[in-house]
């Protein structure tokens, strides 16, 4: 792989740290600091420990501990690992991952390679590392909120009924929601009003102001898998997509085709007509097949390379893969997404990360995560029409606050939305992402010591969660996948678009520009500083972030690697060229091949938000 230069505020992925991970035998999780307005019934009383907390745990905490081997695929190191605990109250989950037992890659990837991802390559690493023994102690979500609908007034068995609960009014609902805190558990009916009639508040700017502009139709767009770029979140499902629930056979044609491009681009150990004979056998005789971990890990940095959206693919080949295929339940899917971020996250160090869940099969679907990025802000309608936090997020926040999510009180501007997750049974559950797994940059500028005062900051991580990947015909509904962040990203479109934050006319504000005409350019000059801040931020802080301009000279790099290997490379002109300063970077001058839907492997249009998840 080709070795990229890096500028002194640029950040490489670093080797990784030489010590297994060792937690101490008393970690626990900490509860999520989320105000409710009151305990829920039967809630523990008592404070939870830290995930540093020394020992002192009594017998019957340490012998409330699940362990399990998970193995590993793709190139690892350090103290990297999948992580598996099934969500029961009290009840530590602990993985212990044995090197000795780690596959191997294909004799073509083995040997000495550089760690690459968006924003630089890593040291060589040796990956026929020694046997070692990490164990890593994940916590479980503090809470998981399960919504059940009960017909009529009668509780559902086992429940509790609220304090001073009444027949519920006409057109009403009781859900029965289940949270886990800690070693207690608790169950309360909460009543939901009947759906309210269609809003007729005007629009509103990302600044909470009742805007004039008409919103245009949703787009079906599928954000970059990479960057997180675009906005795929809360979006219907396309026409013509299957109905989720009832998962069609595996095509035959299609994983004889893919497993021909497998053969084609490596060497697997068993012999192509043996390998076809055993798929369409498996085929035909349950409607679908298993993909070898090689497959898995060849199809996952394909489906990358082949994403037309996504300027970060030079880096397609260094995609470390968490084969958590065995994983069916919401709960796991929340435990494991939650691994996810702290796997990827690194202290900043971020590293480009998918973990694939169970496939989509003949009569058990796989799961699903709604949310269109594991970390994202709510958007808090206020009664005034206006938004405090995400405005992009408003419609997932009423989806998951309608399931009996508490709203953080008081509301604020970057509260984390909980997992949305939907099961094989089609229930739809909510899961909180703990605090200490979300890593957030504080934005400050270089220049202007008020810009930190305006209280700003952002997720490290964008990690896609709501596209399915297809390789060979075999869907798999949930894969989060992440790379890092590109500057514009953050800057010249989360924090910037006017269906967002919109945090342009603050900033013009305080720099003293003339807004009173756009022939000023204010706008620019309050992005291209918007965009500084974020910048210097994430360098100060350690944290990986690719800028625009060094990332669209390394896609023209890919573009040309991938012409030499006789390859198409389909790109979609108006994601690949950055939004901010577009002409002065190599990608803008030239077209490119168009996007094939038909290609394959690839990430798939985003699952859309369910209009009945608050009834199971």
């Amino acid at each position: 792989m080709t070795t990229v230069e890096h500028g002194k505020n640029s950040h490489p992925a670093p080797a990784a740290p030489k010590r297994a991970v060792d937690r101490p035998p008393g970690f626990r999780p900490s509860p999520t600091p989320r105000p409710m307005t009151g305990p829920p019934p039967g809630a523990s009383s008592g404070p939870g420990q830290g995930p540093g907390q020394p020992s002192g745990e009594s017998g019957a905490e340490r012998s409330g501990r699940s362990v399990s081997m998970v193995p590993l695929v793709g190139p690892v190191e350090g103290p990297a690992q999948a992580t598996t605990a099934v969500a029961r109250p009290g009840v530590e989950a602990t993985t212990v991952v044995d090197r000795s037992r780690v596959r191997q890659t294909p004799p073509r990837e083995q040997g000495p390679a550089r760690e690459q991802g968006p924003g630089g390559s890593g040291p060589l690493r040796d990956q026929q590392a020694p046997a070692e023994r990490a164990t890593v102690a994940t916590p479980l979500p503090e809470r998981a909120t399960v919504a059940n609908p009960v017909p009529g007034t009668a509780p559902a068995p086992g429940s509790t009924p609220a304090p001073g609960s009444q027949r519920p009014a006409a057109g009403s609902r009781e859900h029965v929601l289940n949270r886990v805190d800690g070693p207690g558990s608790a169950t309360t009916v909460v009543r939901v009003a009947p759906p309210a009639e269609p809003r007729t508040t005007p629009p509103v700017d990302g600044r909470g102001a009742p805007s004039s502009r008409v919103a245009p139709p949703a787009e079906s767009t599928s954000g970059c898998p990479v960057t997180g770029h675009g906005r795929s979140g809360g979006h219907p499902p396309p026409p013509g997509v299957a109905d989720e629930r009832d998962p069609a056979p595996a095509d035959p044609a299609a994983a004889e085709e893919f497993l021909r491009q497998v053969y084609a681009e490596t060497e697997p150990a068993m012999p192509l007509p043996e390998r076809l004979r055993q798929v369409r056998a498996e085929i035909d005789r349950v409607g679908t097949y298993t993909h070898t971990t090689h497959e898995l890990v060849f199809g996952t940095r394909v489906a990358w390379r082949n994403s037309a959206r996504c300027i970060g693919r030079l880096y397609w080949q260094s995609l470390q893969v968490r084969d958590l295929r065995h994983l069916h339940d919401p709960a796991d899917i929340a435990q494991e997404s939650v691994g996810h971020l702290r796997a990827a996250t690194r202290g900043g160090r971020i590293r480009s990360t998918m973990t694939v869940f169970a496939p989509d099969a003949p009569g058990r679907p796989g799961p699903r995560i709604r949310n269109d990025q594991l970390v994202r802000y709510a958007g808090h309608r206020n009664p005034d029409g206006t938004v405090t936090g995400d405005p992009g997020q408003a419609d997932f926040t009423d989806h998951v606050v309608g399931m009996g999510w508490p709203r953080p009180q008081p509301a604020g501007r970057f509260d984390v939305l909980p997992l949305l997750i939907t099961g094989p049974d089609g229930r739809s559950r909510l899961f909180d992402v703990p605090p200490d797994a979300v890593h957030e940059v504080p934005l400050r500028h270089p220049e202007h010591p008020w810009f930190a005062r305006l209280g700003l900051r952002w997720h490290s991580v964008p990690a896609i969660s709501n596209m399915p990947l297809e390789i060979g015909g075999i869907v798999y509904p949930a894969a989060p996948f992440n790379g890092w962040y590109l500057d514009t990203e953050v800057g010249a479109r989360n924090l910037a678009d006017t269906d967002r934050y919109d945090l342009l006319p603050e900033i013009a504000k305080r720099l003293g520009l003339d807004t009173r005409s756009v022939r000023t350019m204010w706008r620019d000059r309050a992005m291209v500083e918007l965009v500084r801040a974020v910048t210097y931020s994430f360098d100060a802080d350690g944290v990986t972030m690719a800028d625009h301009h060094s990332e669209s000279e390394r896609f023209m790099a890919f573009l040309a690697k991938e012409e030499a290997a006789g390859r198409r490379c389909p790109a979609d002109w108006s994601w690949i060229v950055p939004p901010m300063s577009g002409s002065q970077t190599p990608v803008f001058h030239r077209y490119y091949d168009e996007p094939d839907r038909d290609l394959r492997p690839a990430f798939l249009e985003p699952h859309g938000l369910r209009p009945h998840d608050d009834q199971g």
